[in-house]
C-alpha cells in the first residue's frame, strides 16, 4: 500500500489535453516528491516544478539519480522528456534578469513538452532602445511570452509593436508599491494592447502551456 494514498496522479491528462500534470512541489514533503517519483519513474518523463535546491538536495539518491534539475527555474524533469520540434516558434522576453527565474520555469516547461524557445533578456523600457533593437527579431515568432515585474510596461509596449499572440507574465519584481507584483498584475490588466493574454504572478508554468496551447491551435488551423 502506498505510504500517500491520498496521491492521485492525473495520468490521463495528456491524452485527454496535450498537456500532461506536472508536479508542483512547493508545498510538498520530501516524502511526497520520492513517492510520486518512484510512482512514475519507470513508465513516463515527469515534470516537477517550484523544486526548490535544498528539497532537491534532500531527495533519495536514486530519485536524483534520474532527474535532470535546473536550479535557476528550480523545476526537474524525471525521465526523458519530449525532443526539441523544429526551430523555435516561442520567445521568451524579459525586462530584466531579476525575472530570470520565472523565464527559466517558462523555458524548461517549454523545453520538456518539446518547443524550442528564444530568449531575449533584458529588454526592459527604462532602456527602450535596447527592445527596439530586436523588435524584428521578436516578431519572427507567432507566440510571445513577456516577462515583466515593477509597472511591467513591456508586454503593452511589445503589443503596440509586433502581431504575435502575446502572453503577459507579471512577477513579483520590485519596490514598496510593487507589492509582490499586484501592481504589475494591475498594470497588465489593465493595458490598451488588444489581445494581451495575462497568467498569474511568477507563473512561469502557466504561460508556457497557454503558449503551447496557442502553436498547437495555430498548426490546426
Amino acid at each position: 500500500m502506498p505510504a500517500f494514498p491520498d496521491i492521485v496522479l492525473d495520468n490521463s491528462r495528456l491524452a485527454r489535453i496535450g498537456l500532461d500534470e506536472a508536479i508542483l512541489c512547493e508545498q510538498k514533503t520530501v516524502a511526497q516528491i520520492e513517492e510520486i517519483a518512484s510512482n512514475g519513474a519507470h513508465d513516463r518523463a515527469r515534470l516537477f516544478t517550484r523544486l526548490e535546491q535544498e528539497k532537491f538536495e534532500a531527495l533519495d539518491i536514486g530519485v536524483r539519480r534520474q532527474m535532470t534539475f535546473d536550479p535557476v527555474a528550480r523545476t526537474a524533469v524525471l525521465g526523458q522528456p519530449q525532443p526539441p520540434a523544429g526551430p523555435a516558434r516561442i520567445a521568451i522576453v524579459s525586462a530584466g534578469s531579476s525575472d530570470a527565474p520565472v523565464v527559466a520555469e517558462a523555458q524548461a516547461t517549454l523545453s520538456y513538452f518539446g518547443q524550442s524557445t528564444s530568449v531575449i533578456s533584458d529588454v526592459g523600457v527604462a532602456g527602450l532602445w535596447r527592445l527596439l533593437d530586436r523588435v524584428d527579431e521578436i516578431a519572427r515568432h507567432p507566440v510571445v511570452i513577456a516577462v515583466a515585474g515593477m509597472d511591467a510596461a513591456l508586454p503593452t509596449v511589445l503589443g503596440g509593436l509586433v502581431p504575435s499572440c502575446l502572453i503577459g507574465v507579471p512577477t513579483s519584481t520590485g519596490y514598496g508599491v510593487a507589492q509582490g507584483g499586484q501592481t504589475a498584475i494591475n498594470a497588465m490588466l489593465a493595458s490598451c494592447t488588444p489581445g494581451l493574454t495575462v497568467v498569474n504572478i511568477d507563473n512561469g508554468y502557466g504561460a508556457a502551456c497557454a503558449a503551447i496551447r496557442m502553436i498547437r491551435a495555430i498548426d490546426h488551423a
